[in-house]
């Protein structure tokens, strides 16, 4: 582990179940993901010192804040963090510059003045050091918060869903705001957030926490792509999650087939799954071709699969479909197409369509039984 990196170890059975074991390196930011419930804030909490899990090790750039075996507990005042809260906790009876001073006693008088207005002008905030915060748009006192936050010094910098009081335009601003500022900032960031989206945008890695525990870390859409369970597919709003077995694997061609409700499915070469094994499995709309009206390409020999539109919608440059394919499979899959591909297919409710799965994007994974084939 690097000393400018945080390490977090927490583990209680108790109260709070946590099973946790997480590193941020410095200039990271790690996005904390999961259901309200699952224990993110209460992780940001230990790691802040506003509470004291019964066992944990926490290492920050080098500082010790807590190791239980030791009997080591800084607490809040002694731990070098910059806090984010959501509903940002600025004190409405002082000015913008004098929320910001306020968190700058490390320094003697006669410098806070200066460095609250640089640390103003760092977020875009210069020239508004005499308003209050009730004169402040939502996305403005975000910003007074993050300067206040970084107006410590901190060691590691905790955003605790610091966006979800905002509109969704003020939201997207404020996101290109933080990917500006966090170049600039060379210490460890950890953001807790329950929004899937925000965290691709924003994370380095992600941590996906679900009733306490870490069950999965690693690249957003690497995640995404390949959970490593049908719980994490999942939390990681994976649409099309299925049940198969293994068919048999082929070296050769460097495939992995699949029997899935009487159909036989190519995938990747996947060999530590045992034949007649049964697996869940995930495919991403994404990897999932739509067949050209009479213009057949040969993506469309793989796994095809031909079925009806039940739900045609339009969002973002996207038209989002759920087909229902044909007997004998009798089940919904999700898709999303280009729009301008969708116009010019003519797609709509009710259509007939062909489809293919792309094998490179057939993801398998230890069987759980789900409540329902989507």
């Amino acid at each position: 582990m690097s000393d400018l990196a945080i390490h977090i170890n927490l583990h209680q059975k108790n109260s709070i179940p946590l099973d946790v074991e997480l590193d941020c390196q410095a200039g990271e930011l790690l996005a904390l993901v999961g259901p309200s419930g699952s224990g993110k804030t209460t992780v940001l909490r230990s790691i802040a010192g506003l509470y004291q899990p019964q066992n944990a090790n926490i290492i920050c750039q080098g500082e010790v804040w807590q190791d239980s075996a030791q009997s080591i507990f800084l607490a809040t005042h002694q731990r070098h963090v910059g806090l984010v809260f959501q509903n940002y906790a600025l004190f409405p009876h002082m000015t913008v510059q004098e929320n910001i001073q306020q968190a700058i006693t490390h320094l003697p008088k006669q410098q806070r003045q200066p460095e609250a207005l640089k640390l103003l002008k760092k977020v875009h905030l210069d020239g508004l050091e005499q308003q209050y915060p009730t004169k402040l748009s939502g996305g403005q006192q975000q910003r007074v918060a993050v300067a206040r936050a970084l107006a410590r010094q901190p060691k590691v910098l905790l955003l605790d869903e610091p966006f979800s009081a905002v509109d969704q335009v003020t939201r997207r601003k404020l996101y290109r705001e933080l990917l500006v500022l966090r170049q600039s900032l060379a210490m460890p960031m950890i953001l807790v957030t329950h929004d899937l989206e925000e965290s691709s945008l924003l994370a380095d890695r992600i941590a996906l926490l679900h009733k306490g525990e870490i069950l999965q870390t690693g690249i957003p859409e690497f995640v995404a792509a390949h959970p490593n369970s049908a719980t994490v597919a999942r939390l990681m709003d994976q649409q099309n999650l299925f049940t198969a077995e293994i068919l048999a694997h082929d070296k050769k061609t460097n495939k992995t087939h699949i029997r899935w409700r009487g159909m036989i499915l190519e995938a990747n070469y996947q060999p530590r799954y045992k034949v007649n094994e049964r697996v869940c499995w995930i495919i991403q709309p994404a990897n999932i071709l739509l067949h050209r009206r009479g213009r057949p390409s040969n993506g469309d020999r793989e796994n095809p699969l031909y079925g009806q539109i039940t739900e045609y919608m339009e969002s973002n440059g996207l038209a989002n479909i759920l087909v229902q394919i044909d007997q004998p499979i009798n089940i919904h899959i999700a898709i999303n197409i280009a729009l301008h591909v969708a116009k010019r297919n003519a797609l709509g409710r009710y259509e007939k369509i062909g489809i293919s799965l792309l094998a490179e994007g057939i993801h398998l994974m230890p069987y759980q039984t789900l409540r329902r084939e989507i």
